[in-house]
């Protein structure tokens, strides 16, 4: 695509896909390092699956209202994919009309790429020549990188900030920053058990104009000094939260826009209600807060309310 013809780069996009779950238990292969899942007692799979659903369906319902475009995909059932309301870990998309799919950590989860939801997209959106920049191959050396689960892209500075891991391997997130021109910024994360943070999207959240992070999170030292430096450098609000309100999934939120220029502010409650007046109120100058109920997914799946939602920032066809 000509420099001429490239769009302005928006960090954030008026348009999500989401993909409802057709299968929802607690997922055995990714809770080794995943430690926000719980085992619920008392409740059945077709149980769990109930309340996945109503509350999948409440935040699409929500986004929708507030005037995001939303894009929902049902799972199949025979893939049995008990993340496949995640999709965020297995493809991305890019203003420049690429798509990036992306070598995951666990055979289940693997099963979740579908190519009929990329030929939907390049029927609905312009793909361009070498439209997709395809990862996947290197699962068969071990080597993974999550989407932008792994990834927490500042779209408007090129800059990609990755907390390693065992699901953000040094060999992808190079092979992703030379192919999509990223500068990158590694560093360690870790909770309040002193556990590794396996997703950067965990305790980093990138807005237009500010940065939730929880810098407490990364050890003090060269590591910690240069994450700050480089979100400050960007221009950013910088809004600190404690490893405690990480834990809360606080800094698992997305900003959206709408048709209209407004920002939109994804949540749960359950982070909406971690966070302080304080915090509250310096986030609602960027946005309007939207809060949604994901009790089920979040203590189940591990995963909170910006791990739902797949970005798409593919120019409209």
């Amino acid at each position: 695509m000509s420099d001429r013809l490239r769009p302005a780069p928006r960090q954030s996009t008026d348009t999500v896909l989401m993909v409802r779950p057709a299968a929802f238990y607690p997922n055995a292969e990714t809770a080794g390092d995943n430690h926000f899942q719980q085992i619920l007692e008392g409740l059945t799979p077709h149980d769990l699956l109930r309340e996945a659903r109503l509350e999948f369906d409440r935040l699409a319902a929500a986004l929708s209202d507030a005037g995001v475009t939303v894009h929902v995909v049902e799972a199949r059932a025979m893939d049995d994919t008990p993340d496949a309301l995640f999709p965020n870990n297995w493809f991305s998309t890019h203003d420049d009309g690429r798509v990036v799919l992306y070598p995951m950590s666990t055979p289940n989860r693997r099963r979740e790429r579908r190519a009929d939801i990329i030929e939907r997209l390049s029927r609905e959106y312009c793909l361009f020549h070498d439209a997709t920049l395809d990862l996947s191959h290197l699962e068969n050396q071990r080597v993974f990188l999550e989407g932008t689960g792994s990834l927490l892209l500042d779209r408007l500075s090129g800059v990609a900030y990755v907390c390693r891991s065992t699901r953000s391997c040094p060999e992808a997130i190079r092979a992703f920053a030379t192919a999509m021109n990223y500068q990158v910024v590694t560093f360690e994360s870790f909770d309040s058990n002193d556990a590794p943070v396996y997703h950067t999207n965990v305790m980093l959240a990138l807005g237009t104009a500010f940065a939730v992070v929880c810098l407490e999170s990364v050890p003090a030292g060269a590591d910690r000094v240069a994450l700050e430096q480089s979100l400050r450098q960007s221009g950013r609000e910088l809004i600190l939260i404690t490893r405690a309100q990480m834990g809360e999934f606080c800094g698992n939120i997305l900003e959206l826009a709408t048709p209209t220029g407004d920002r939109v502010l994804a949540m749960s409650t359950r982070a909406k209600a971690a966070l302080t007046a304080d915090q509250q109120q310096a986030l609602g100058r960027h946005a309007r807060i939207v809060a949604v109920p994901i009790p089920t997914i979040e203590r189940v799946g591990g995963g909170g309310v910006r791990c739902m939602l797949a970005e798409l920032f593919l120019p409209a066809a």
